[in-house]
């Protein structure tokens, strides 16, 4: 590029404009910086090792941190489900599952809280030996709102055991031993008390006394279900007017009602299996009821026994090998055990090939498989049958006196049984027909339904035996059910009476019946178990459970009872018979007598002493 003259005098000029405005510019300084003191550095501290939580923290993420917009997972992970383990107590199963001890409505719910006080009462008195007097007051506070007390005279409960008694499922004195008892699991009362906390925040209040000098102590208990312990929300002295005994009222919520399956009803059907026992009953419509004792006589009380070999499965006796502080086996089966003897004890080990002296503590899992097979191989009598307390053939007709006025009454009482090594024994009673009924014949109409016997609803009206009903309807069967003397109102159905009740064939003792139902006449059934433990189906104990050797038994007692039912009704048809064939005489004989005073010309004297003749005859003829 070549550059001319007048390009580089531009250049130059403008070159020389610039300059000159820098220098019309004035300069300017730097402004100076103050300087700080200088700090004094920190000692260096030693570097600390990194932990291994430390260096996974360092450690490079991988994983992308979720965004707002991603969505949750849709299944949890092991971990997510190892958190939301944890424990729960039984009360706090009871409280969200309270239907299985029998609190599943209102009406059932007032039922169960006055069947689970009278029932530790009455057992309370019969072991100290004291006659029962037991009262029930159920006051109406508001419509759904309730307040049941129940007090009796027995030996009173130590004032550090109340708290527990009443404020802990699963505590009590019965659960461990085979003896007969009304209770078995230490579940009922306080699980009362605990419905009645939940639906009405109330606790439960106890006044209980020992002894004519000491001090009655009262309670206001709850119950903490969290940790199934009890919580005293107050503990003081009291002046009550009662020597000894024990009262405990409870706020509920609930419903009264009178009728099948009501509060009445197992109270009239208790002191029919209880005839030692004097109840008292206020009801909330204002009624007294007084049920007093027909006798003054206590029941024998029964007597503890040890468990049965026949009856152990083998984790139990495993258990019971390491609990044991038995030296020897042999010492083991005869200490354990009821019904074992030195030489049956001697007979089980030979089947065993172990030693007499081995300890069984340190015996193993097959050596105990062996010894449980040698039991079961061995030939060993039935337990005593000390522990169980039947009512008595005697007691029990009186008491079914009292249930109907029947024409014809009769009741049993079997021998002692075995079921897993629980001694048992059934009663069973029979009531037929009505006394002012001057025929008996059995009644031909079948039921309208079969299930009709059978109905569990909690309305359902009371079912009284009638002997021919209305006009067109059978009358119902009534079946009265007792598990060591106590009444079982629900679940009629699924219990093992009335499977071996309907499964009777009623036909070959003159009554009708529908297929699997009961007999379609004027009878009342009731049957009684008792056992040292008797198997319910469930906590509520409303149903027993239908063992094969339970089954046999009453059918067998129901059957004996039967038999003399058949007798008396087939004697009634035969009366029946009678008396239709003698009506037909007695209405031809002043006939036969005239007809005879013509032909032999007689006077009408000897007709009319003719007529008384034949009349006399025939009824020498015909007894019956």
């Amino acid at each position: 590029m070549v550059l001319t003259k007048h390009s580089t005098k531009a250049r130059q000029s403008g070159m020389a404009r610039k300059v000159a405005r820098s220098e019309k510019r004035p300069t300017r300084r730097p402004a100076k910086r103050k300087s700080k003191p200088r700090r004094a550095k920190p000692k260096a501290r030693p570097k600390a090792t990194p932990t291994k939580a430390a260096r996974a923290a360092k450690a490079p993420v991988t994983a992308l941190a979720p965004t707002p917009a991603e969505k949750k997972p849709l299944y949890a992970t092991a971990e997510a489900m190892a958190k939301a383990q944890r424990s729960i107590s039984v009360s706090e199963f009871f409280a969200k599952n309270r239907h299985l001890l029998g609190f599943d409505n209102p009406r059932k719910a007032l039922l169960t809280a006055v069947k689970e006080a009278v029932d530790n009462a009455l057992d309370a008195c019969e072991e100290a030996g004291i006659l029962p007097v037991v009262e029930v007051t159920i006051e109406q506070i508001a419509e759904t709102h309730f307040r049941v007390t129940v007090q009796d005279n027995g030996p009173g409960i130590v004032r550090r055991q109340i708290p527990a008694i009443f404020g802990q499922l699963l505590y009590g004195s019965k659960f461990h031993r085979l003896r007969m008892s009304r209770g078995q699991q230490g579940i009922g009362i306080s699980a009362a008390g605990m419905y009645g906390l939940l639906t009405t925040g109330k606790p439960v209040r106890i006044v209980s006394r020992i002894s004519p000098r000491g001090p009655a102590h009262q309670f206001a208990l709850q119950i903490d279900t969290r940790t199934n312990r009890p919580v005293v929300m107050a503990d003081q002295t009291v002046a009550w007017d009662c020597p000894h005994g024990t009262q405990v009222a409870i706020e509920l919520e609930a419903r009264y009602q009178r009728g099948k399956a009501s509060v009445d009803d197992y109270l009239a059907q208790t002191a029919i299996a209880n005839p030692h026992v004097t109840l008292i009953y206020r009801a909330p419509d204002g009624r007294c009821d007084t049920y007093p004792a027909s006798t003054t006589a206590l029941p024998p009380p029964a007597k503890e026994v040890r468990p049965h070999p026949h009856g152990i499965e083998l984790g139990v006796l495993i258990k019971m090998m390491q609990d044991s502080k038995a030296r020897t086996l042999r010492q083991f089966l005869t200490k354990e055990f009821s019904r074992v003897s030195p030489r049956v004890a001697g007979e089980v080990l030979t089947r065993t090939n172990l030693p007499d002296r081995a300890r069984p503590g340190r015996l193993s899992g097959e050596d105990a498989k062996a010894i449980y097979q040698a039991i079961q191989q061995t030939r060993i009598i039935a337990p005593s049958s000390d522990c169980v307390v039947p009512i008595g053939q005697e007691a029990l007709l009186a008491g079914v006196r009292q249930v109907v006025d029947a024409e014809l009454c009769t009741a049993v009482t079997r021998s002692p049984a075995v079921y897993r090594g629980n001694p048992f024994i059934i009663e069973a009673a029979l009531a037929y027909g009505r006394k002012e009924a001057v025929e008996a014949q059995p009644p031909s109409a079948k039921p309208k339904d079969a299930r009709a016997a059978t109905d569990d609803e909690e309305d359902a009206p009371s079912t009284a035996p009638t002997q021919g009903g209305q006009e067109g309807e059978a009358p119902l069967t009534r079946l009265i059910r007792f598990a060591n003397r106590v009444p079982l109102l629900y679940q009629q159905s699924a219990c093992a009476i009335y499977r071996a009740a309907a499964g009777l064939n009623w036909k070959a003792y003159g009554l009708p019946q529908a297929r699997g139902a009961l007999p379609s006449a004027a009878l009342t059934i009731v049957v009684h178990m008792a056992s040292v433990w008797v198997p319910f189906t469930s906590e509520s104990k409303e149903a027993i459970a239908s063992y094969p050797e339970i089954l046999r038994e009453v059918r067998l007692a129901l059957q004996e009872c039967g038999r003399k039912l058949g007798a008396h009704i087939r004697r009634g048809v035969r009366v029946a018979a009678e008396l239709k064939k003698r009506g037909y005489i007695e209405k031809y004989i002043p006939a036969i007598g005239e007809a005879l005073g013509e032909i032999l010309d007689l006077k009408s004297k000897q007709v009319d002493r003719l007529c008384t003749n034949l009349k006399v005859i025939l009824q020498r003829s015909r007894r019956f």
